[in-house]
């Protein structure tokens, strides 16, 4: 009888085993990122869990039906109806696993490609701002450019302006120095005029003494003729 039992007690924890890397399998789908090759290959492996685990529920149904006390029989019987019903909800939970997975995929193919699009939208919006950075770029230099150009001018005008001042300072110079030289001729004749105008009035003063002289002694012989 024990030897009888020990098949079935084997069948079962197969059993047991497959029905929970089922399990496993079942939640690494549900996991399962992408791509879809990934996921064929889980499906696979599913599919080759399922064929085991439906071979030793079969083979545990066999055992019961050679049983020979026909409460053991009954027994074993519903244990395959349940395991049965476990494969069942298995299956409904694969089918949802894999439905939940494609849907998630469908729905990340299409996140890339709409951030595909947003960037080759973002890129040519890029290009566009590169572009407007350069034109403004490049008008700013015009702007600096004609700037530099007004700024040349105008010390253009400023030298020139210098220069004419320093023309006309010179010339002023000149002008200076000529009449300095007229000056120093005028104070020579001024004060060479004041000599001779001290001469002539030293002049004048003896002619004036002369002739009071003359008058003097002209006066004398005729008033007084014997002085």
């Amino acid at each position: 009888a024990a030897a009888a039992c020990m098949p079935v007690r084997v069948c079962h924890q197969e059993i047991v085993k497959f029905d929970l890397e089922i399990k496993a399998a079942v939640q690494d789908i549900r996991d399962c990122p992408g791509p879809l090759s990934a996921l064929t290959e889980l499906n696979a492996a599913v599919k080759e869990k399922f064929r085991h685990l439906r071979g030793r529920i079969q083979e545990l149904e066999q055992m019961a039906r050679e049983q020979d006390k026909e409460s053991e029989k009954q027994a074993l019987l519903q244990e395959v109806e349940n395991h049965k019903k476990q494969m069942l909800s298995n299956q409904a939970a694969w089918r949802k696993a894999n439905l939940a997975c494609k849907i998630a995929i469908d729905n990340a193919e299409k996140d890339q490609l709409l951030q595909g699009r947003d960037t080759l939208r973002q890129r040519k919006t890029t290009k566009e701002s590169l572009a407007e950075s350069a034109s403004n770029i490049t008008e700013s230099l015009m702007g600096i450019s004609r700037m530099m150009s007004q700024q040349v001018q105008q010390s253009e005008e400023t030298v020139q302006t210098l220069a004419n001042s320093s023309r006309t300072i010179l010339e002023a110079n000149e002008e200076f120095k000529s009449m300095s030289g007229t000056i120093q001729l005028g104070r020579k004749l001024i004060t060479k005029y004041n000599r001779r105008e001290l001469t002539d009035k030293l002049l004048i003063f003896l002619a004036l003494a002369l002739f009071l002289a003359t008058v003097l002694y002209i006066l004398k012989k005729r008033l007084f003729p014997f002085l």
